[in-house]
């Protein structure tokens, strides 16, 4: 299940870290950028780039996600399975990819649904030394000011 606080990140960190399995057996890494929220069990992603992805997923449907917010230091792990909805079979979700994305969804090809199965809390090392939220958030925008100017 996802509770608030990660349905929060996911909303507003979409790109999710998608980990498959390969062909070979090997871990595959790709980010995807619109993810979405469906509801407290399920979360989703428009197929725009993903031949590579959809390809080992329907080798083997096994999926983690990280999502990560960059400042804060803090993220979620989210592993499931996925299932690939085409043509009518996601026509119903579309919309909501629409509201978020405006045009951009008109490229998504098909949309790749994940049944949440696990949730783990993602932090950095300084939390376990007593770090505050508001001091990683601190830290973190002022070495992107620096990288950033």
């Amino acid at each position: 299940m996802l509770d608030a606080a990660t349905q929060d990140l996911i909303a507003r960190h979409p790109l999710g870290f998608v980990a498959t399995v390969g062909a070979d057996g090997a871990p595959s890494l790709a980010p995807k950028g619109t993810f979405l929220v469906l509801d407290d069990s399920r979360i989703a992603f428009g197929h725009i780039r993903s031949a590579g992805t959809l390809a080992n997923l329907g080798r083997n449907p096994a999926v983690s996600v990280n999502f990560i917010d960059v400042f804060r230091r803090k993220g979620a792990e989210v592993k499931g399975r996925a299932e690939v909805l085409e043509g009518d079979s996601m026509a119903t979700l579309l919309p909501q990819w629409r509201a978020v994305w405006g045009d951009l969804a008109d490229r998504i090809k098909a949309i790749v649904v994940i049944e949440v199965g696990y949730v783990r809390p993602l932090t950095t090392p300084p939390y376990d030394d007593g770090a505050t939220e508001e001091e990683m958030v601190a830290l973190y925008k002022a070495k992107f000011a620096e990288m950033y100017p």
